[in-house]
């Protein structure tokens, strides 16, 4: 057994003595509870039981500040590049659920340019918007959809939504200004502390509610740059877990303008766009349904 091994299974046993001593005192102060309860209370009347306090919300300045700080890094770029990996639970016949995971390489150049390229699990699929036009295309089977598409990546994003259902998990994250959506319908926001096991760096932990969404947040403590969230939606009422790790980031890269397009999806035989399957409970864009403080959706 190497040293780096000895000591890990030192602190585990040192860890586990501790849990258990917790174990006996509480287990002593539980048991010796009813006896002080019976000592203390007057003969013929019953110790009346203490509601424990109610919770209630608060929204932290700090984590507001690094949701502030992190949009606004975001917002700040001309262009970006990132690998977006999304886990999704789905319950199963047995009752516990099953995690499927798909990966997004995502290019986008403000204010008009996007491209998604979907390579799995399932069937791969590529999105591309150049400003006047949306395609999806799905290579295998050789479709497209293609539609005319307004000018801005955020007016794309909410008309694909609304029209064909089309929804990525980082819609927030590219649009123009990702803190309206956080700003706007806070009920509870608070800091959790540091994490060193994310993304590869130092990140703070972050938890954003509203009365739609729980989100946590990891945030990189030096770049601002988000790194992982994970959602539960509370229309769900199975409380499905949605995960999102981000990595590879590129900000204010040069990109090309071929990037947007494909000529294979252009020849490619056409279908219209039409609403999928219907997504989980709940999910959907933050911005969709509500407007930023001051302003209309």
């Amino acid at each position: 057994m190497s040293a780096a091994q000895s000591g890990i299974f030192r602190r585990a046993a040192i860890a586990g003595a501790v849990a258990a001593l917790s174990l006996v005192t509480l287990g002593a102060t539980a048991a010796d509870a009813p006896v002080a309860a019976v000592k203390s209370a007057k003969p013929g009347k019953a110790a009346k039981p203490v509601a424990a306090p109610a919770y209630k919300p608060i929204v932290e300045a700090k984590a507001m500040a690094l949701l502030k700080a992190s949009s606004e890094r975001l917002a700040a770029a001309k262009s970006m590049a990132f690998t977006a990996t999304a886990s999704y639970e789905y319950p199963s016949k047995l009752g516990p659920a099953i995690v499927y995971t798909v990966r997004y390489d995502v290019s986008m150049q403000r204010p008009d340019r996007l491209r998604i390229v979907v390579p799995g699990d399932g069937p791969a699929s590529e999105f591309y918007y150049d400003g006047k036009a949306l395609m999806a295309f799905v290579p295998t089977e050789n479709l497209v959809a293609v539609a005319e598409a307004p000018p801005t990546i955020d007016a794309m994003l909410k008309q694909a939504y609304q029209k064909a259902g089309i929804f990525f998990p980082f819609t927030d994250l590219v649009a123009a200004d990702p803190f309206a959506a956080l700003s706007a319908g806070v009920k509870s926001a608070f800091y959790v502390g540091p994490s060193g096991v994310v993304g590869g760096v130092k990140t703070d932990m972050v938890v954003w509610a509203d009365n739609e969404v729980f989100l946590q947040f990891w945030i990189g403590a030096d770049d601002k740059l988000p790194r992982r969230v994970r959602a539960v939606y509370r229309a769900d009422p199975l409380r499905l877990r949605h995960d999102l790790e981000l990595s590879n980031w590129q900000l204010d890269v040069p990109m090309a303008p071929e990037t947007f397009v494909s000529e294979k999806a252009k020849t490619a035989d056409r279908i219209p766009f039409a609403h999928p399957m219907a997504p989980p409970p709940g999910v959907k864009p933050l911005g969709v349904g509500k407007a930023a403080k001051g302003g209309k959706q």
